[in-house]
């Protein structure tokens, strides 16, 4: 699985088949073998109490920007755990998940994952999380 191309095509493919990420209008924005970008442009509906951007969407965001680094090497996978840690409120015009495959094996893939601001240059993350994922059959 090293042509980049297809590799996007086929994470864009599988993430619009779940329903979560065509309500969030979830972009697949760059994927290479065990890395991922995803974007996701502010609504108001995405808010808590606060303003701010709903902790459980960030866990959503890590959750799937790690399962697609994941699947762009090893192929299906599901999450077996993951964590997230919140550093600061998350608020942004469009926000940006990536994460980066650590270790891929035949039983487990490890992956870390930040979300942040796609407009800020010092790259100072809302959140980090890891996953641990595990392949399924196609």
């Amino acid at each position: 699985m090293s042509d980049t191309p297809e590799i996007l095509e086929r994470i864009r493919d599988l993430s619009r088949l779940a329903p979560f990420n065509n309500w969030l209008n979830l972009e697949v924005y760059r994927i290479e073998s065990g890395e991922a970008e995803l974007h996701l442009r502010w609504r108001d509906e995405f808010a808590q109490y606060s303003g701010f951007l709903h902790a459980a969407l960030i866990g959503g965001l890590i959750d799937t920007a790690c399962g697609f680094a994941a699947a762009s090497q090893v192929g299906n996978v599901t999450a077996s755990q993951f964590s997230v840690r919140c550093l600061r409120p998350a608020v942004a015009e469009t926000f940006v998940a990536r994460a980066r495959v650590l270790k891929a094996g035949r039983r487990q893939v490890f992956v870390n994952a930040e979300l942040g601001d796609l407009a800020d240059t010092d790259e100072t993350p809302f959140a980090v999380g890891e996953a641990l994922m595990v392949p399924i059959p196609s």
